[in-house]
């Protein structure tokens, strides 16, 4: 695979030819992309309750991301027209000039036991080497599979909160999940150590007792992160547009992430055009992106105040931008083996481990972000997003073929608006 230029002028079954040809999709798999709303209902009905029928959503594809010196064809699953476009366009710009390179910074997710005791915590501080080797035997059943693929239990600890709360403690469990997400690993191996907890001697004696609130994993996984980095000399900036110089460009590009360091409503919008791109690749991976969103917002105000999640360093001769954020996701466990188009998506990412979609899913996010503050500072965002939208409108106004190409001619030189687009309808339709 090379640099692709035209991608997007394919038709459908050009465009999945060029799919089937580069990467793990089969011809015959590929053709069902369209059908998987009509088939196999028993199977959705069984994923969630109240079941009555399944809400389709566009999956595309981002070509020319270059990561770590791989080509891949990235699956998005999105609503919003201009994602994928903004996404493509930061792709093959930073295909010429080295690609994303991206890293893991490690895997660790956590899982928390939330209870009371009401006696004295030197004493249950003296005990915790005795029960932390309880707690460990307790779910000896559940991770002995999970060893074998490399994940586990990793630790345990005590946490003594009772400084916020009276009374109140956790049992702070780091774990290992190898390729899967874990929620459901998790979540069994911290409810069989409450129930060790809460029967240990160390702990319950006469009116000293352990009451559990609850057992649950944390979405907030600061020790599961994944970065991304693209650098090049100042000089070849000057490739997004001809509006602002490479000098220009690079010193805006700064400043709007400096901007997002200081101001949270502009540092709210900054993240969120990440996740434009992480999200996509999360829903077509059949992944928890509400969970990875929650963790990557909290991850931004770590420091105590609302921030960007990227980084920017700026000299004379270099750019170099990267983005850092924890990521807990899988592609075994969940719905990632079941549901028929997540199965199609990993074969178009030649079915990646979990780290390698951690770090697909990060250069998806650098991409998209990159995308939209070099439009911010340039052109503006809406003049491509609404050239993008310009289809939905002519859709809900109900044109026909010959309106539409008309339209698309007229407003190939001019602002979109819907006003603007339902009065030029209107008017074609009176002179004909």
């Amino acid at each position: 695979m090379a640099l692709l230029s035209g991608f997007s002028k394919f038709n459908r079954r050009q465009r999945l030819d060029y799919i089937v040809k580069n990467s793990d999709l089969k011809d015959t798999k590929a053709l069902e992309i369209n059908d998987y709303s009509a088939h196999d209902q028993e199977l959705y009905n069984e994923m969630i309750e109240n079941y009555i029928g399944n809400f389709p959503l566009p999956l595309g594809v981002v070509t020319n991301m270059l990561i770590n010196g791989e080509w891949m064809i990235v699956p998005f699953v999105t609503e919003e027209s201009s994602v994928i476009a903004a996404a493509a366009k930061a792709a093959k710009f930073w295909a010429g000039r080295g690609g994303f390179k991206a890293t893991i910074l490690g895997t660790t997710k956590k899982g928390q036991i939330h209870f009371t005791w009401n006696g004295q915590p030197l004493h249950i501080t003296q005990q915790f080497t005795r029960i932390r080797e309880k707690l460990y035997a307790a779910t000896r059943d559940l991770t002995h599979k999970m060893g074998e693929r490399g994940g586990g239990i990793r630790d345990i600890q005590l946490v003594d909160k009772t400084y916020d709360l009276p009374g109140y403690y956790q049992i702070d469990v780091s774990f290992g999940t190898a390729d899967a997400m874990g929620a459901n690993f998790i979540n069994s191996c911290l409810e069989k150590m409450a129930c060790a907890l809460q029967q240990t001697d160390e702990l319950n004696i006469g009116e000293t007792k352990v009451d559990i609130i609850m057992s649950i994993l944390s979405n907030y996984t600061p020790e599961s992160l994944v970065s991304c980095r693209v650098e090049c000399p100042i000089t070849k900036l000057d490739g997004w547009n001809n509006k602002l110089s490479f000098n220009e460009f690079a010193t805006k590009f700064k400043l709007s992430v400096d901007i997002a360091n200081v101001d949270r409503s502009r540092a709210v919008t900054h993240n969120k055009g990440i996740f434009n791109g992480i999200d996509a690749v999360l829903q077509a991976t059949g992944n928890d992106c509400r969970a990875t969103a929650a963790a990557a917002h909290a991850y931004a105000s770590r420091d105590g105040s609302y921030k960007s999640l990227n980084a920017i360093t700026l000299t004379k001769e270099t750019f170099a931008y990267e983005l850092q954020l924890p990521l807990s996701i899988g592609t075994v466990g969940g719905i990632t083996q079941i549901h028929p188009v997540v199965k199609i998506a990993l074969d178009i990412l030649k079915n990646p481990d979990a780290q390698k979609l951690m770090m697909i899913a990060v250069a998806a996010g650098m991409a998209s972000n990159f995308a939209a503050i070099a439009s911010l500072i340039t052109s503006g965002i809406q003049a491509g997003h609404m050239k993008m939208h310009l289809s939905n409108i002519l859709n809900q106004l109900k044109v026909n073929s010959f309106e539409k190409e008309r339209a698309i001619e007229y407003f190939s030189v001019r602002a979109v608006s819907y006003d603007a687009v339902e009065d030029y309808i209107l008017n074609l339709r009176e002179t004909i």
